[in-house]
């Protein structure tokens, strides 16, 4: 007996058009987005479209803010990626809904509406806690480095400016001379129309490359008297500690040989990962211990994460509008200060002295560590302490394995916190999904 096949014709039309809403399962992550979004504020994404007067329709914001936020939830992040996904990809065609925009209108809208993204960012976690899955009650607070858009290459240390500034100045001043020495026969060579004493592009290259090196030394000498001026010195302390003891090594506002800056992207820093050292920002979450949501965000281009606690607990705070009970840390958050802030506002906090897996901290001798010393040495202490890794070192896994973020798309410190803002509501949307859908 023969088989039958199910039929097969892809060159057969369809006699009524199909639903797109029949193109995907229900209950799959586009409807949850397309939803969520049509509940949001998007005052903001339309503002500047405004009576503006244009001749030609732009795409509704409505639909490229849903797009974007898919892409980032299923780990695409390129602009010419997300316009692709769009022609070829279902999922992206539901949200688009016969719309296709351009790789470079995605592209721009993004770029002037990060900010609004951040603020979405707040709305969602408000909704997730008028919904009753964010309670607030415990939350867990970490730090990550994540890759800038700048390659560590196009740093150079502070040593080697000077060194290539002496270098470029020699050079410079030798092909100025000679291009002085070759005007005239330039010209009798080239023609009239060649006035033949143009800089040589050798010599253009050299001076920008001198410019770009004497604007980094610049950047760094000025953060190295911000330093200073934090330090209690001012320029006419002639190298004098104001605590007195031994001289400073270098006068005020120079900075150390191996201090680095970048040329691509001066405000980021070089940070230690767990694959050596890269061009970074430290990328910074508080997440709710029963939802597993991020309810609060920070970035700093400050390998340290110390003082960024009590600013994180305030975000935190300030978007869900409600108090916390315990805040659990790892070593990074340790300091006498941040000790007596959290007593100061009842806080049930355990943050570790030492490093996991290292050896053992350097005993307490602050009022407030010694304190906290005590409360991790209990069981209840351990026990607490130990829920910190499964709440939120999860997400930076989500975030990095699941998502694929693991270098930002934007230069500066500014645009890269926004753009870690959207990172994490686009995660959050994906969690949420995930705790609705087991609802």
């Amino acid at each position: 007996m023969p088989t039958t096949f199910r039929p097969y014709a892809p060159e057969q039309s369809f006699l009524l058009p199909p639903s797109p809403r029949d193109w995907l399962p229900e209950g799959h992550l586009v409807y949850f987005i397309s939803e969520t979004v049509d509940s949001l504020d998007l005052t903001e994404f339309y503002r500047p479209y405004e009576g503006d007067g244009r001749r030609n329709q732009p795409f509704d914001p409505r639909m490229l803010v849903k797009v974007l936020l898919h892409a980032y939830a299923t780990g695409t992040f390129s602009s010419r990626r997300i316009a692709r996904r769009i022609e070829e990809d279902v999922a992206y065609r539901v949200l688009a809904a016969d719309n296709f925009p351009a790789h470079r209108t995605i592209c721009e809208f993004r770029q002037l509406h990060l900010v609004a993204f951040g603020e979405l960012f707040v709305q969602v976690v408000r909704i997730a806690r008028e919904a009753g899955v964010v309670k607030m009650g415990t939350l867990a607070v970490d730090g990550s480095k994540v890759k800038a858009n700048a390659s560590k290459h196009k740093a150079m240390s502070y040593k080697r400016m000077l060194q290539e500034e002496r270098n470029l100045r020699e050079q410079i001043a030798e092909l100025t001379a000679k291009a002085a020495a070759t005007d005239a026969s330039e010209d009798a060579e080239l023609g009239p129309d060649v006035r033949g004493d143009e800089l040589p592009a050798e010599l253009q290259r050299r001076e920008q490359r001198l410019e770009k090196i004497q604007e980094a030394m610049k950047r760094l000498e000025a953060r190295q008297a911000e330093e200073d001026k934090a330090q209690g010195r001012s320029k006419d302390d002639d190298r004098k500690s104001p605590r007195g003891g031994r001289r400073f090594k270098r006068d005020f506002g120079v900075p150390e040989d191996k201090k680095q800056d970048n040329f691509t992207d001066p405000q980021s820093r070089i940070m230690k990962t767990t694959s050596g050292y890269e061009q970074c920002y430290n990328g910074q979450i508080a997440v709710d211990e029963d939802s597993q949501l991020i309810v609060g965000t920070a970035l700093t281009n400050n390998a340290a994460d110390n003082n960024e606690l009590i600013p994180l607990i305030d975000e935190a705070l300030l978007n869900l509008g409600q108090g916390l009970e315990q805040i659990l840390a790892d070593a990074g958050y340790r300091s006498e200060a941040n000790f007596e802030a959290l007593e100061t506002r009842n806080i049930d906090a355990y943050v570790s002295l030492g490093r996991e897996g290292k050896k053992a901290p350097t005993a307490a001798t602050t009022p407030a560590s010694l304190r906290m010393e005590a409360k991790l040495a209990s069981e209840a202490g351990k026990k607490r302490y130990r829920r910190r890794k499964a709440i939120v070192e999860p997400v930076f896994g989500w975030i990095k394995d699941v998502l694929g973020f693991r270098r930002f798309s934007f230069r500066g410190q500014e645009k890269t916190e926004q753009e870690w803002n959207l990172v994490c509501l686009a995660v959050n949307l994906k969690r949420f999904h995930v705790l609705q859908t087991a609802r």
